[in-house]
């Protein structure tokens, strides 16, 4: 296992040798790809563990997806945060989306290499996309009025995780004016809370929960 690695076993200890087998081996596969195409920045490549795969991993430490429960990613880009939460929640079922062609190239290729077997993605636009999800994670993709407005007809009513059918959402700074005209319930989880490292000071998980 790679010294950068163990950054992920600091806060999530128990994990199986599969899963410390898979998120070894991201690292190679999204440096791989990036010498193709840009799909993460050079710069965070030197702090993957952190930004990318930990920063997804946030989203665990707010809630345990119940086994089977069905969770969309939209605008996943390079396939964050749904592979990671995929590695970690392996009896989940993930399906990741882009309008851009390149990135779920990228993210089908990283999916078939790790031989993971609870995620499928697609390029298309959450407007045009039918199926019902329990869970919609995303990571500032856009505007919470925008995207609740583009991906509110993805979630079931009814769900059985301790928090109710909703979304997910891995966002930075100040979010009091964005959020300002939510009609629904809504709760920021500080991600300084669950970690330590000086990226995570501003970070936070928006929970929304969906209008019924």
């Amino acid at each position: 296992m790679s010294d950068k690695f163990s950054l992920i076993l600091k806060y999530f200890p128990i994990l199986t040798e599969k899963q410390k087998l898979l998120f070894d081996q991201m690292f190679d596969l999204y440096q791989t790809w990036n010498e193709k195409i840009n799909v993460i920045s050079r710069k965070d490549m030197d702090n993957f563990y952190e930004r990318h795969v930990l920063h997804a991993l946030g989203i665990a430490k707010v809630i345990h997806f119940k086994a089977h429960t069905r969770v969309i990613d939209v605008g996943t880009g390079g396939g964050f945060p749904g592979i990671p939460l995929a590695i970690f929640f392996p009896e989940v079922k993930f399906h990741l989306i882009d309008s851009i062609a390149k990135k779920i190239k990228v993210v089908e290729d990283v999916i078939l290499k790790l031989g993971l077997e609870n995620i499928s993605c697609q390029q298309i636009r959450s407007e045009n996309l039918k199926n019902k999800y329990d869970f919609i994670v995303s990571r500032a993709v856009a505007d919470i009025g925008t995207f609740y407005q583009q991906t509110k007809h993805l979630i079931n009513s009814q769900g059985n995780n301790d928090l109710p059918n909703g979304f997910l959402m891995l966002k930075g700074g100040d979010l009091a004016s964005e959020f300002a005209n939510v009609k629904q319930y809504f709760k920021f989880y500080e991600l300084k809370n669950f970690y330590e490292e000086e990226f995570f000071a501003t970070k936070k998980i928006a929970y929304l929960k969906q209008d019924k």
